[in-house]
């Protein structure tokens, strides 16, 4: 057997892990943890990203007064997570491979060293032969630092970590050209950069986790324009990984993102997913938008600037806002909000976000 990828980033949803009930389907669970084992043997590297704990922990708990949503998340995840992460260690057990757990949270990857220390860990672990199996860390996560699900956090491992690959399993077969349950209605094969289906997408979340088909729509665009292929596909068919990952796998009905040809630097990639710890606004003129989002790379000056929004300081992250109000970019600014405001408009001052450091959505 041969593999398609040397790394691969692969993100289960509680939708197909738990089953009707609410509890972790530990057929399912096996079902992955195999193909996964092939796969290692055939020589590719796996991350796993997987969801589950606080459906799993609803199974197990039954509270005796009604909390509020952040105290049952806490609750829930803290039982359900130690279930989950035992589940998967005597699976990958009886494979003779090792896995780990690696809990995080949206805020401890806020900082470049936080999120370079992070890397670090899941590098060491993944060169020791260990795989590692990723979850937020709902126990200390509030709502305001949470990432939106686990779709975003695979989004960013799969950037952090260089991976070829990301797979997105879901309880569907990928993204319909309209509602699935409509006659007639079909999977779109593949998306190139710049095709919109976001039209087509209905906004429903899953019935056991947070997320959607939307969040995963535009998790999957982004990463897929930072160079890294990106596959939606329905995670309770058997055998889907080593049909998607193997060079000799069946064709499978799934959505495939097609990565953009050049691939982006490590900096911008963590640019990239940064939008939740953005400190502020720079808002452009109709000039400078044109400029940021030509062909040719450009760095964003004063001259092009229109007002700044938000208290930051030099080396925070902060979006770009187009002359509609819309945010179209997102960087790390050389200067703080005070002086950036006495630059407005100014010509011959140096590039408030160098190109290096600048990403363009």
């Amino acid at each position: 057997m041969k593999t398609r990828f040397r790394r691969a980033v692969i993100k289960v949803g509680s939708n197909v892990l738990a089953g009707k009930d609410g509890m972790l389907d530990e057929a399912v669970m096996s079902g992955i943890a195999d193909q996964i084992a092939s796969l290692r043997k055939a020589g590719m590297e796996v991350i796993l990203v997987s969801s589950g704990a606080v459906a799993s922990g609803k199974s197990i708990v039954k509270c005796g007064r009604k909390l509020d949503q952040v105290s049952s998340r806490q609750l829930f995840s803290s039982v359900g997570q130690a279930r989950l992460i035992n589940i998967y260690c005597r699976l990958f057990d009886s494979h003779g491979i090792v896995c780990g757990q690696v809990l995080t949270t949206k805020e401890s990857l806020s900082t470049r060293d936080h999120y370079l220390n992070q890397q670090n860990c899941m590098t060491v672990m993944l060169e020791n032969g260990v795989i590692p199996v990723i979850n937020e860390n709902d126990t200390i996560s509030v709502t305001e630092l949470m990432f939106t699900d686990n779709d975003e956090l695979s989004g960013m491992v799969a950037s952090m970590m260089d991976a070829d690959c990301l797979i997105i399993l879901s309880n569907v077969d990928g993204i319909y050209d309209g509602r699935p349950s409509d006659p007639g209605t079909e999977v779109i094969k593949e998306i190139r950069r710049g095709d919109n289906v976001a039209s087509f997408i209905g906004t429903e979340k899953s019935s056991f986790g947070r997320g959607g088909m939307l969040t995963k729509y535009r998790i999957a665009s982004k990463v897929a324009d930072e160079g890294i292929e990106v596959v939606i596909a329905n995670g309770k068919k058997p055998g889907i990984l080593a049909d998607i990952l193997l060079e000799n796998g069946q064709e499978v009905c799934c959505t495939r993102f097609l990565p953009a040809g050049k691939p982006i630097s490590h900096i911008k990639k963590w640019i990239a997913h940064s939008d939740g710890f953005a400190k502020g606004n720079i808002h452009v003129n109709a000039g400078a938008l044109a400029a940021l989002t030509g062909e040719k790379a450009s760095s964003l000056l004063p001259v092009g600037v229109t007002a700044v929004d938000g208290d930051f300081e030099k080396g925070d992250i902060v979006r770009i806002i187009a002359p509609d109000g819309t945010a179209v970019g997102i960087g790390k600014v050389s200067a703080d909000s005070i002086r950036a405001r006495e630059s407005i408009g100014l010509k011959g001052r140096r590039p408030l976000i160098h190109y290096d450091y600048l990403y363009i959505d």
